[in-house]
């Protein structure tokens, strides 16, 4: 299955956007610092959650998207752990009362691992004729482990069926020295 493309277009390749997930993540009053705006430290915490919501299995009664297909937890027998993650920031992301719209994609599904691509993106609610505001940019390489032997597990069927959906182009970063 050919993967939608992000960046600018090619002669061979049109410009589609990749479907995303949107997580309304809420703000804490704590998630800010001294200069009135969300702590990086804070940022992985608002990103932590938002995966959350994304990828594991909804409790009895409670709302979920397509992508919750995630055992995980202390009774599953399965970890995820983060293997990597990279931010970059865009812009200061200032104290607001309606929910940031975190948006996620993959960037890439492996034999036991997952690339999880964020986009921190002002509320949806507050969008103006120019759209959202870009906050921040982030990728988590999220590996699936036993919790037993601590050997990483494949991928299941369902879950790359409830997860192909959302493959996209990863994020490139700005110039590394």
């Amino acid at each position: 299955m050919p993967r939608p493309r992000t960046g600018p277009p090619t002669a061979s390749s049109p410009v589609t956007e990749p479907r995303r997930l949107h997580v309304p993540i809420p703000l804490r009053w704590g998630d800010l610092d001294a200069y009135n705006h969300v702590n990086n430290t804070a940022m992985l915490k608002l990103l932590e959650e938002a995966r959350v919501r994304a990828f594991w299995q909804p409790e009895p009664g409670e709302d979920a998207p397509d992508t919750a297909v995630l055992k995980s937890g202390p009774d599953s027998g399965v970890l995820t752990l983060i293997a990597r993650q990279e931010i970059e920031y865009v812009a200061p992301v200032p104290y607001q009362r309606h929910p940031l719209d975190v948006q996620m994609w993959f960037g890439s599904l492996g034999g036991s691992s997952i690339e999880v691509c964020y986009e921190v993106c002002s509320p949806r609610q507050t969008a103006g004729a120019a759209g959202q505001q870009v906050y921040a940019r982030s990728t988590a390489v999220v590996v699936k482990v036993d919790a037993t032997t601590g050997r990483p597990l494949r991928l299941s069927a369902a879950e790359r069926d409830a997860w192909t959906p959302y493959l996209g182009e990863p994020i490139v970063y700005a110039h590394r020295r």
